[in-house]
């Protein structure tokens, strides 16, 4: 397992202070604020350490109230708001300074049969060959504001490898669609809410920002100002995330500030295991503005 990949599992375990309370330690990815995909796999953490192992998440609704602190840690309330017969619901509160910077309902769901069918996964060249995220970045690093570089080019606990790269340092006009590969960047425990955790982490990269692409900008812009305000995931099916899944995503629609993505996550084999939704702050700063 890699350094950076340890790390994040550490993050994710949290710290149990009390009865359905929790603490986690925050991570610096060089962002303006505390990466919302950290926030997201500790909540769920935080809500499958109250739930029995039998009872695996199927789908969680989150929204960021406030900007996070990477540097500070993050406390967790968890309300037990239901246990019936099949499903079991939880809420969670992530907070910091005292105040609600995330929210989240997430439900749980035994194992049964039922009806089954799924989309069908884009035909897309594999993650073989193709560059990471991390290799194009650093072949542009003299263009990453100095103060950001070392963070922004550390290692990476998910290996990124994109389908078709776009340039955020010269954003051009293109379809608000994108394919990339991901997977852990490492072995992970054979724990299948592990890889959930680890899953939701992973799903806050790439998704708005493919709501960029038609107007040819980047969050690598000066002027443009981006925040995830909500986020929904569904979980379909057992999954590993330190084999290959590619994440297809697109974006429908953007106005008023905000952009719409969503995305579906499929295995190698072409499974989809995932869906995710996400609306994001698309701001666009005019010069002179606070």
């Amino acid at each position: 397992m890699s350094r950076v990949l340890d790390e994040l599992l550490e993050l994710l375990k949290l710290e149990p202070i009390e009865e359905n309370l929790f603490r986690g330690r925050s991570q610096d990815l060089g962002f303006r604020n505390l990466f919302g995909g950290q926030v997201l796999g500790q909540a769920l953490s935080a809500a499958s350490q109250t739930v029995v192992p039998e009872r695996r998440v199927h789908s969680l609704h989150g929204y960021f109230l406030r900007a996070g602190d990477a540097s500070k840690p993050v406390v967790y309330t968890v309300d037990r708001v239901r246990d019936g017969g099949s499903f079991t619901t939880r809420r969670v509160v992530a907070i910091q300074k005292g105040e609600p910077i995330f929210t989240m309902i997430a439900s749980f769901h035994v194992e049964e049969p039922g009806l089954a069918h799924q989309a069908t996964m884009p035909d897309v060249p594999g993650p073989e060959g193709l560059p990471s995220e991390m290799e194009l970045l650093r072949r542009s690093a003299d263009r990453i504001p100095e103060r950001l570089r070392e963070k922004f080019l550390h290692d990476k606990p998910i290996e990124i490898r994109p389908v078709a790269y776009a340039d955020p340092f010269n954003p051009t006009k293109r379809e608000p669609v994108k394919h990339v590969w991901f997977r852990a960047d490492g072995d992970l425990p054979d724990d299948p809410q592990v890889h959930r955790y680890v899953l939701a982490y992973s799903s806050d990269f790439n998704l708005i920002g493919t709501a960029l692409l038609p107007h040819a900008t980047s969050f690598f812009q000066p002027n443009v100002q981006g925040a995830s305000l909500d986020h929904a995931l569904w979980f379909h099916g057992d999954l590993k995330v330190n084999d290959w899944l590619l994440y297809s995503i697109d974006s429908p629609w953007a106005g008023n500030a905000r952009g719409l993505a969503r995305g579906n996550i499929f295995t190698r084999d072409g499974r989809l295991v995932a869906s995710v939704a996400q609306e994001g702050l698309l701001r666009i700063v005019q010069k002179g503005s606070r």
